[in-house]
């Protein structure tokens, strides 16, 4: 396994016990299409992704990320004990403002039973990368409304409904809302 590093940050691995993240591995690119593919229905992808396509994905906009100052996107492999369990990060990164949009999928066979855990430990770790070590001001979800579950967590996480874009997306023969959940970094 090789672990790859981002030169725009400096600490590249995150626990919150029996989870971790670190510098998404190029290893996991054909899990994550897997579950990309199987979730497509809540994300901002509008049809299968093919093996080639993943890999030039990855060739030609995951990989530049790493020698980046300011990358748009930071992303991480998700682990639990040690095996991979899913992949998320901060994305549509604006370094001037401070803040990022999270972004995050896990296993599409473990989300009926560890969707809640599963997002509130990312959160957590994703939180100290950001909050911490980034100094951004906010960080935001961006979803369309289809998953009452992920709301909770969020709200659980003292995330807000900052916005709802009302019949902002096609889904299914119907328009839907995309809600955006935020949250602002406390200076206490």
């Amino acid at each position: 396994m090789i672990i790859r590093k981002y030169i725009s940050i400096n600490k590249q691995k995150y626990y919150s016990e029996p989870f971790s993240i670190m510098p998404i591995r190029d290893e996991d690119k054909f899990k994550i299409m897997k579950w990309r593919n199987e979730q497509i229905y809540h994300l901002r992808q509008s049809k299968e992704i093919t093996k080639s396509q993943q890999i030039k994905y990855f060739n030609e906009i995951i990989n530049p990320q790493f020698n980046t100052k300011h990358p748009n996107q930071l992303l991480f492999s998700f682990f639990k004990n040690g095996i991979f369990k899913g992949y998320g990060g901060l994305v549509h990164i604006d370094w001037y403002s401070k803040n990022a949009e999270i972004s995050f999928l896990m296993n599409t066979e473990e989300e009926k039973l560890y969707f809640e855990i599963y997002w509130t430990n990312f959160i957590f770790m994703i939180e100290e990368l950001a909050f911490k070590n980034l100094n951004f001001k906010k960080l935001y979800v961006y979803s369309f409304n289809l998953r009452a579950n992920l709301y909770k967590v969020l709200s659980d996480n003292n995330f807000f409904e900052e916005a709802r874009l009302k019949a902002h997306h096609f889904h299914n023969d119907n328009f839907i809302d995309v809600l955006i959940h935020s949250k602002i970094k406390s200076y206490d």
